[in-house]
């Protein structure tokens, strides 16, 4: 158990750090799945932007690494160009 005041204090902080993180993946990762699932061109492109920029924020804010929100936009923009096509 931490001894200083200022190390418990981090525990606290990184405690709700981390349920922020995991709640905004989470959530993240849901909206994904939904772009997936869709089928409609311009309802996909509209959830597509959410999505990138979702995305953006996570790799900002290292809770997913840059490559892997650059892989997932690029196979999520397929898609959806795949749907307008």
């Amino acid at each position: 158990m931490a001894n200083h005041k200022s190390a418990l204090k981090r525990i606290r902080a990184n405690e709700a750090k981390r349920l922020r993180n995991r709640y905004q993946h989470k959530s993240t990762r849901t909206m994904v799945r939904k772009l997936r699932a869709t089928h409609d061109a311009l309802v996909a492109s509209d959830l597509f932007k959410a999505v990138a920029s979702a995305l953006d924020k996570l790799a900002r804010k290292n809770v997913i690494h840059k490559n892997k929100a650059g892989n997932l936009k690029s196979k999520l923009a397929k898609h959806v160009n795949a749907l307008a096509a």
